[in-house]
C-alpha cells in the first residue's frame, strides 16, 4: 500500500517521549524523506478532528497518553492497538483542609468525597480517573467505598477546546489545564465536601495553594497496583489500519520516540524544559510530581506489569459501567512493533 500523505499524533499533558520527539523535530525528520508530514490534532480547528484524541477517529493516528479514553474506545469498537507502555509514577494524594479533622485514611470514614462530573462528554475519564483514585486510597486506609460519601461536583465546560491551532502545541492550553480542578477546589474551600483527589504537578501546587493536608499518598504506596491510575502507565495506542497496511511507518515512528528518549537521558536539563512545556508546570513541580530523574524515564516499553496495570483500569471502567462491552485485552497489544524499532534505535536520530 502507498503511504498516507499525512500521519497525526496527539498526547496528554504528561512527560511523554512524543512529547520530546515533536518539539525536537524527530518526527518530522523521520518521514520527510518519504513525503509524509506529520501533524498534531491540535493543528486543526474541526472539532471531530479534535475529539479523535478521546475517540481515536481520526485515521493514521498515534496517541500518546492516558488509558481511559483508549480503553474506553476500543470497547466501542474502535480499531486501534496498543504498540507501548510507560511508566513515570506521579504525584497522587486525597488531600483536606487543615481544619476538617481529617488527618489520615481513617478519618475519611463517613466523609463526603467530591467527585467531578461533566455529563455531556464522550468519556468522563477524570471523574473515572478520581473515582479510581479514590478507591485506591480507600484500599490503603483498609475502608470500602460505602464507608464513604460521593459528592457529584457537575462541571459544564467541555474537555477538547475549540479553538487555538498549533502544529506542535497540546490541545490544553495554560488556561484550560489551570481549571481543570478548580470544580474541586472551591467545593473543598467553601465546604461541599471534606477531602478530594488530586494528581500531577498541577495537583501538587494546588495541595500547596491550598494549604492542603496529604490525608492518603497514593503515589507513595509501595504497590504499584495501587499506584495505577489514568496516568500510570500511560499507553502509545496506533489507528489499526495503518498498522496492518504500512507496519513500517509504526516501527519508524516508534524508533523516533526511542531516540527522543535517549535524547532526553542525555540531556535531562533541556529535556526538563519540554516536559514543562507539556504538562504546564515550572521544573520545581515537574520534579516534586514525577521526580528529578523524570528525564531518563521516557523510553517506551511493553512491560507485563504495564499490561497487567492495563487490565485492572479495563476491570475497574466495566465495574462502573463505563464501558459498552468487554474485550479482549491481550488482544489489543502487539509487541511486534516496539520489537522492530528497538532493534533500529538511532537510525532516524537529528542533531
Amino acid at each position: 500500500m502507498s503511504a498516507p500523505r499525512t500521519l497525526w499524533y496527539t498526547r496528554c499533558p504528561l512527560p511523554t517521549a512524543s512529547g520530546v520527539a515533536i518539539e525536537r523535530g524527530l518526527l518530522d525528520a523521520a518521514f520527510a524523506p518519504l513525503g509524509i508530514a506529520v501533524q498534531s490534532l491540535n493543528a486543526s480547528l474541526e472539532r471531530q478532528v479534535r475529539e479523535a484524541h478521546f475517540d481515536h477517529g481520526q485515521p493514521g493516528l498515534f496517541r500518546q497518553g492516558g488509558m481511559i479514553p483508549p480503553i474506553w474506545s476500543r470497547a466501542r469498537g474502535a480499531d486501534t492497538l496498543v504498540i507501548a507502555t510507560g511508566w513515570i509514577d506521579e504525584y497522587q494524594a486525597v488531600i483536606a483542609l487543615p481544619d476538617s479533622g481529617i488527618r489520615s485514611g481513617d478519618d475519611l470514614r463517613g466523609r463526603r468525597l467530591g467527585v467531578p462530573c461533566r455529563p455531556g462528554e464522550q468519556i468522563d475519564y477524570w471523574r473515572a480517573m478520581c473515582l479510581r483514585g479514590y478507591h485506591s486510597a480507600l484500599q490503603l486506609a483498609g475502608l470500602a467505598p460505602a464507608d464513604v460519601e460521593f459528592v457529584a461536583l457537575p462541571i459544564h465546560e467541555g474537555q477538547i477546546p475549540t479553538g487555538g491551532a498549533s502544529q506542535r502545541g497540546s490541545l490544553w492550553h495554560g488556561a484550560l489545564r489551570a481549571r481543570r480542578q478548580s470544580r474541586e477546589a472551591l467545593a473543598l474551600v467553601r465546604g461541599e465536601v471534606d477531602a478530594i483527589y488530586t494528581a500531577s504537578p498541577a495537583g501538587a501546587q494546588l495541595t500547596a495553594f491550598l494549604g492542603a493536608r496529604v490525608v492518603v499518598d497514593i503515589g507513595a504506596a509501595p504497590s504499584p497496583a495501587l499506584r495505577s491510575n489514568n496516568q500510570v502507565p500511560a499507553i502509545l495506542t496506533v489507528d489499526g489500519t495503518l498498522a496492518r497496511t504500512r507496519p513500517d511507518l509504526v516501527v519508524r515512528y516508534l524508533a523516533a520516540l526511542f531516540d527522543a528518549a535517549d535524547w532526553a537521558r542525555a540531556q535531562p536539563a533541556d529535556a526538563a524544559a519540554i516536559l514543562c512545556e507539556d504538562v504546564g508546570a515550572t521544573k520545581e513541580w515537574l520534579y516534586a510530581a514525577h521526580g528529578d530523574d523524570v528525564a531518563a524515564r521516557l523510553a517506551p516499553a511493553l512491560d507485563p506489569v504495564h499490561i497487567q496495570a492495563v487490565s485492572a483500569q479495563k476491570d475497574f471502567l466495566l465495574g462502573l459501567g463505563l464501558l459498552e462491552q468487554d474485550f479482549d485485552l491481550q488482544a489489543w497489544i502487539a509487541p511486534e512493533f516496539i520489537q522492530a524499532a528497538a532493534a533500529t534505535r538511532g537510525s532516524h536520530a537529528t542533531a
